[in-house]
């Protein structure tokens, strides 16, 4: 990777799960989205360790001619069914990734205890849920079954509801539809949002491409294992939820490109930096590939892929912010939430957004 800045040396701290936490009131959590998605403000962690408070459409400043903006065009299906128990006793059924068995998932369940194999949940007439059997991490594999005998991808479709994260206490509505998605969504998979790419318009998208930064897409299916912090008292000792990605022949060779040509490889995402770096050799060439991958980016990690970050605020505890922690030091994005907290920046899914460039 290309030294091109004084950022701080990225050093192997942060070995406990406590280092990583803060304090965040409450009124901080975003649970709805900003009256326009540009609308966010937007945190520059400045090179010289200095922080500079914008708005999100602030980011063309930063960004150059000749760079890539690296957008995962995952979209999130609906994948939250809920319906009830033959007893008449509510369930709910959190599709995680189809397998491959036709109509077979890996879900989660609630309740867990009662739902066991052998179970049905009724979703809709004629239109049912199937326990098969159990799966890691508390899990089910299940069968969607119609008495019509249509696409499960379908029934998902007509019947689901988006899943929001737990932190958004409330019911999805229409409005969340629209808004828990990228403007650039292409390919269904995902049970949350890439969040840092919620910011984006289409205009604005247009204004950077005209400014000459190539926008490069990649795709990764985000898992259950977002939503799900770090329990164990190291970092280094918690597996984190393999998820799909794929890079296709073109991304790669223009990711290459503008790596050849100086340019530099913005990550508009924790998942795309994980994908990126996926798909990176050691000596830092980009390859077209798709599979599966539980990389987990930590203080300490080289980077090979990318060379600037942009992020939404994340979690405590979570491996998310562990990733940012490994980019940009543990102590300066704690300093940097210190000041979005007491500048009364939003949080989490639907919040404001940092940059790291």
């Amino acid at each position: 990777m290309r030294v091109t800045d004084a950022r701080p040396a990225r050093g192997a701290d942060g070995s406990r799960t406590s280092d990583y936490e803060y304090d965040l009131p409450s009124e901080l959590v975003a649970t709805r989205p900003a009256a326009r998605r540009d609308a966010s403000r937007l945190l520059v962690l400045k090179p010289d360790g200095g922080l500079e408070d914008r708005t999100f459409p602030a980011l063309r400043e930063y960004l150059a001619p000749g760079d890539a903006l690296v957008l995962n065009d995952t979209r999130v299906f609906p994948a939250r069914l809920t319906g009830h128990k033959p007893t008449g006793a509510p369930a709910e059924i959190l599709l995680v990734r189809p397998l491959e068995e036709a109509g077979c998932w890996e879900a989660l369940v609630r309740p867990g205890g009662k739902l066991k194999p052998g179970r049905v949940v009724d979703i809709a007439p004629g239109f049912r849920v199937l326990i098969e059997d159990s799966a890691p991490g508390g899990g089910r594999v299940v069968r969607l079954e119609s008495d019509e005998g249509v696409d499960p991808w379908l029934l998902v479709e007509r019947h689901g509801r988006i899943p929001l994260p737990p932190y958004i206490d409330r019911e999805a509505d229409a409005a969340d539809a629209e808004r828990y998605q990228t403007v650039y969504a292409a390919h269904r998979g995902s049970v949350a949002a890439p969040t840092a790419g919620l910011h984006f318009t289409t205009e604005l998208l247009r204004c950077i491409e005209a400014a000459g930064v190539r926008l490069v897409r990649v795709t990764l299916h985000v898992g259950i294992g977002t939503f799900r912090p770090v329990d164990a008292g190291r970092p280094a000792d918690h597996e984190l939820h393999a998820e799909r990605w794929a890079v296709s022949a073109a991304a790669a060779d223009a990711l290459s490109e503008v790596r050849a040509a100086g340019g530099r490889v913005w990550a508009a995402g924790t998942t795309a930096v994980r994908t990126l770096e996926t798909a990176c050799s050691a000596d830092g060439r980009f390859a077209a590939g798709e599979g599966w991958t539980d990389l987990f980016i930590l203080p300490g990690y080289e980077f090979r892929a990318v060379d600037a970050l942009l992020t939404n605020f994340h979690l405590p505890r979570s491996s998310l912010l562990m990733l940012v922690a490994a980019f940009a030091g543990r102590e300066r994005v704690l300093a940097a939430y210190r000041h979005a907290v007491e500048r009364r920046y939003r949080f989490y899914s639907y919040g404001d957004a940092m940059v790291v460039p």
